[in-house]
């Protein structure tokens, strides 16, 4: 028995050696091992649920003191959360920075805490960077640039930005993906799903699944810089209207699917108030350019940059024309849009800027939302139901109402994980992407203007009428069609110069000379 035990230990002795020394010379980073990212984010869903499965048990439901330990709990799950994002980086960072956009869908203590991931994302080491340019182009910096700044312009959770002038003169931004995220992507996500569908086991409540889904779909796509390529000078042809937008051009030659060379844009973020009145820059005109953007991708073209926080979206003065441009970085996650589920989408915005309850509660319920179309509907808007009652155009946003529907966030967690888990997958990157745009007018101080509702309507009458033209069998319907169209838009516009003029200085004046 003692021969065998000795055999046993030598044995295991030769094998951890033996592992040691491979793991040593391979200079491998234990955080690369699959076991240690599962075990730690194991631990750390453990440590959360235990949290919330016995904090509670000696205090009454409903009562401040309640109401205080929660915050307390949400606070320190949302740090734990935080910090194993950190610790595995990569998906992680990734997924934690969704949750952090969604301002009016979680708690505050997890939006705030989750928040700060945008600017605490890993670098990769210049000899790293080296490698992928090295294996991916098959050449050396030397070989491809005049210049190659090693400190990285900005780090995000896949990949890297640097500055580098090319041989010709052309200063460009490269991006590339952090070596190890295509490899570590595929077994994050399993080990996600795993553990969500443990807590959701542990807590019926707790119906996140939807999450998983859609790093699942989206994160392939995301790590194909070709596509984020293709997806940019889509949009630059489709928005191609707008003088107000730039989109870097990409240089074909310098691109994989692990490196995106583009044109090197300068500009401050779409949030920063300082810079636009250091620049000379109209922040109203910035929220209103930016709304006529998404309006127009998203009820006309169906076609949704779905990623708008504020270091993808940069504005600066032009250095050639001097006018003021808003550039869209980022092209990696853009959500297309069913046409019927596109449709109805514009006639729900449109019964909630009017205020019409039938339609509101109509187009909710086509949407998915079932019995739960008013969650539904304050979610969308980011309004209370009194608000959403009156119709969400003719009532203005409260501070009040803002800390009201905070809290109703925290309060029905269950309902609006449950409504996330029926509504089409479509809307789920949508409802991200309003609580990104809406962050940024939070900070610029236009939320809920009267020209962001315009925007949205014009682009509304717009589309409907596109759809009806199609489904016209003669050119008297589609004459009709067009005049119906082009009359509701001058109403329209009607209407914004009788909101200008109200709010005119010159009109205020001219009015007190009659007077």
């Amino acid at each position: 028995m003692a021969g065998r035990l000795l055999k046993v230990s030598s044995l295991v002795t030769g094998v951890l050696t033996s592992s040691g020394f491979y793991l040593y010379n391979r200079q491998l980073d234990l955080n690369d091992l699959s076991v240690i990212r599962f075990g730690r984010a194991a631990a750390t869903t453990a440590v959360i649920s235990y949290d919330y499965l016995t904090a509670f048990k000696h205090v009454e439901y409903d009562t401040e003191e309640y109401s205080v330990l929660k915050s307390k709990v949400h606070q320190r799950s949302a740090e734990r959360l935080r910090d194993l994002c950190c610790a595995n980086r990569g998906t992680f960072i990734k997924v934690g920075q969704h949750l952090g956009a969604l301002d009016y869908l979680l708690p505050d203590e997890y939006t705030s805490t989750l928040k700060v991931l945008h600017s605490q994302a890993p670098q990769s080491s210049i000899e790293e960077i080296q490698q992928v340019i090295r294996e991916d182009l098959g050449k050396e910096l030397s070989e491809l640039f005049v210049s190659f700044e090693e400190k990285p312009l900005g780090a995000a959770s896949l990949a890297q930005v640097h500055k580098a002038v090319l041989h010709d003169g052309s200063t460009v931004a490269i991006k590339v993906q952090h070596p190890k995220v295509q490899r570590q992507s595929s077994k994050d996500i399993v080990v996600m799903e795993v553990l969500v569908r443990a807590v959701h086991w542990l807590f019926p409540d707790f119906a996140f699944m939807w999450l998983v889904e859609e790093a699942k779909k989206n994160m392939p796509l995301e790590l194909d810089f070709l596509n984020e390529g293709y997806n940019a000078e889509k949009v630059s042809s489709m928005l191609g209207h707008f003088p107000f937008l730039k989109v870097p051009t990409i240089y074909w030659d310098l691109s994989t699917k692990r490196i995106l060379t583009m044109e090197f844009a300068e500009g401050g973020q779409v949030n920063d108030r300082e810079y636009m009145k250091k620049h000379g820059i109209n922040v109203n005109k910035i929220s209103e350019n930016l709304g006529k953007m998404y309006s127009e991708m998203i009820f006309v073209h169906g076609f949704v940059h779905c990623d708008p926080h504020p270091g993808n979206v940069l504005v600066r003065k032009c250095p050639q024309s001097k006018k003021t441009e808003i550039v869209l970085l980022d092209h990696g996650l853009y959500q297309v849009l069913q046409p019927d589920f596109r449709l109805d989408y514009c006639r729900l915005w449109q019964a909630l800027i009017k205020g019409d309850m039938s339609g509101v509660e109509c187009y909710s319920r086509r949407l998915g939302a079932g019995d739960l179309y008013p969650l539904f509907a304050c979610v969308l808007t980011a309004r209370s139901w009194t608000a959403v009652n009156a119709g969400i155009s003719s009532v203005p946003v409260t501070h009040s109402e803002d800390i009201e529907i905070r809290t109703n966030a925290a309060q029905y967690l269950p309902q609006i994980s449950n409504l996330l888990n029926r509504v089409p997958r479509q809307m789920l990157l949508l409802l991200k992407t309003n609580d990104l745009l809406r962050g940024i007018e939070t900070t610029l101080q236009t939320r809920a203007s009267s020209s962001s509702f315009i925007n949205m309507s014009r682009c509304c009458i717009r589309a409907m009428a596109r759809h009806k033209r199609s489904k016209a069998r003669s050119k008297r319907r589609r004459l009709q069609i067009t005049l119906a169209e082009s009359f509701s838009l001058w109403r329209l516009s009607m209407y914004e110069l009788f909101l200008w003029l109200k709010g005119s200085v010159l009109l205020t004046a001219l009015l007190a000379f009659l007077h």
